[in-house]
Formats: C-alpha cells, sequence, structure tokens
C-alpha cells in the first residue's frame, strides 16, 4: 500500500505494534499461544493508518513487517523503534534508534539522535491513543481469531474518519 497524493519525499511512515491477548476456553501448555500482534503502519505528516498488519505475538516484530511485504517507495521515510534492527537491509530510508552496547553507555550524539526520533514518534503515540480508545482493541479480545485484522481495520477506518484523515 502507498500513499500516492504525496511526493515520495513528503511521506514518513512508521511503525507501531499493539501485542493483545486473545481468549481462548481451552488451555494450553505453550506459552504465549494466544497473543497477536498488530502493527499499524502510519503516515505521519497526516496523522491517518494507512496499513493494519497482524501477526502472531510470539513473532517477531521485524519478521511480521517482512512478512507483510509492504510496497513502499524507496525515499519513503521509515520511523521505527528498536524491534525492527535489522530494517536497513529491507529498506534504506529507515531511522532506528541506536541501542547501548554492553558495557559501553550511549555517547551524547546518540543519545540525541534517539530524542530526536522519539520527538518525531510522539505524534504517532497520539494516533496509537485515538484506537485505544475503542475497548474491543484495549481489552482481551473475545472473538474469533481470524477476525482480529478485520477488527483492526475497522477501528483503522473509524479513527482516519474521525479525525478526517482520509
Amino acid at each position: 500500500m502507498f500513499c500516492s497524493f504525496f511526493t515520495s519525499a513528503d511521506i514518513i511512515i512508521c511503525l507501531w505494534k499493539c501485542p493483545a491477548l486473545l481468549d481462548h476456553f481451552t488451555s494450553t501448555p505453550e506459552k504465549k499461544s494466544h497473543t497477536v500482534k498488530a502493527q499499524l503502519i502510519i503516515c505521519a505528516l497526516m496523522l491517518s493508518i494507512l496499513s493494519v498488519v497482524v501477526g502472531k505475538g510470539s513473532q517477531h516484530d521485524f519478521s511480521v513487517f517482512k512478512g507483510c511485504r509492504l510496497l513502499l517507495h524507496p525515499d519513503a521515510l521509515l520511523l521505527a523503534d528498536s524491534g525492527y534492527q535489522g530494517m536497513h537491509g529491507l529498506h534504506q530510508n529507515s531511522v532506528l534508534p541506536i541501542k547501548k552496547q554492553k558495557g559501553k553507555p550511549l555517547s551524547a550524539e546518540d543519545k540525541a539522535h534517539n530524542k530526536a526520533l522519539s520527538k518525531q514518534r510522539v505524534f504517532i503515540e497520539h494516533v496509537n491513543r485515538r484506537c485505544k480508545i475503542f475497548r474491543i482493541v484495549k481489552d482481551v479480545y473475545r472473538g474469533k481469531h481470524k477476525n482480529y485484522s478485520l477488527t483492526w481495520s475497522l477501528v483503522a477506518a473509524l479513527v482516519n474518519l474521525r479525525y478526517g484523515n482520509i
């Protein structure tokens, strides 16, 4: 999915994940077997949700992103959190926070980079709050597993409609 009414330099896409527990009536011994992860792809300029991708909760964030096979313009700027380490190999124009190495503190410029990135991503957290107003996505999901992505798509459409970001 590609936001075609912007020039390629104007698109800033932020990735955000929302883990949720699914209610299941049978008890299984497997750990984390009933969690689902919803990944929102948000345009930071319009603050609209462009796409929703759902994956297993035990799956890594970056593998959920790779599995969705989203078509992005090469000039689109991707802002992601540290769960998407390795994004540079898949999308060259991506910005990730710098992680501290074991036994070494972050330098002042690394801290400044992380702070600037978090200042850009804070607006995305406001979009996440708009989604979390809906009880069906903030509480334990009691519907069928196969309908979870449809639920998130409907919530994303309602958020976009409510805040005029269509």
